[in-house]
């Protein structure tokens, strides 16, 4: 499988199933940016042996999947090939956030601060029905925490830093 972890580019969606007999494909839209999928947008297309740019030639969405017809890929033989693939971006092409907005992504690597005190890094984030949680690697195991306004006090960025006022009985909840 190609390396589609790369830092220098952003999954905004994974190509799902062929659609159609017409090379049209259905992708799971992984990006709250629905509108970069335009007619004439080029998109890395990466995974299994492929990785290569490709023209969006027409989109529409249907059923919560974004179902996408790239240039040269005309007919159903053409497109299985894509399935499983995850369509990229540069990194440097996200999208302005407004103040106080983060992408999940950049909590990743973050080291999270209780009083000052490091309590881990943040090596994933889960997404839940009610909230999303951070996986904090912590020298005593796993903690999760909810990425709330309340319990993530101040998020800064540039330092990589998570500050944290942890309610009683968190830490807790996460032992065995």
């Amino acid at each position: 499988m190609a390396d589609t972890n790369d830092s220098q580019y952003l999954t905004i969606a994974r190509i799902r199933k062929v659609w159609g007999r017409r090379g049209e494909v259905a992708a799971e839209v992984l990006t709250d940016f629905p509108e970069r999928f335009q007619p004439g947008t080029e998109l890395l297309v990466a995974g299994h042996e492929l990785r290569r740019t490709m023209a969006l030639e027409s989109v529409w969405f249907h059923k919560g999947l974004a179902n996408l017809k790239f240039q040269g890929i005309d007919d159903i033989s053409s497109a299985e090939p894509l399935v499983g693939c995850e369509i990229q971006i540069p990194a440097s092409d996200r999208m302005a956030l407004r103040t106080g907005q983060v992408y999940v992504s950049d909590l990743i690597g973050c080291d999270v601060l209780e009083e000052g005190n490091v309590l881990g890094t943040v090596e994933a984030v889960q997404e839940t029905a009610g909230a999303l949680l951070l996986q904090v690697m912590t020298r005593s195991g796993e903690l999760l925490i909810p990425f709330a306004e309340e319990i993530c006090t101040d998020i800064d960025l540039p330092a990589r830093q998570i500050h944290v006022r942890l309610p009683d009985g968190l830490k807790e909840l996460n032992k065995d």
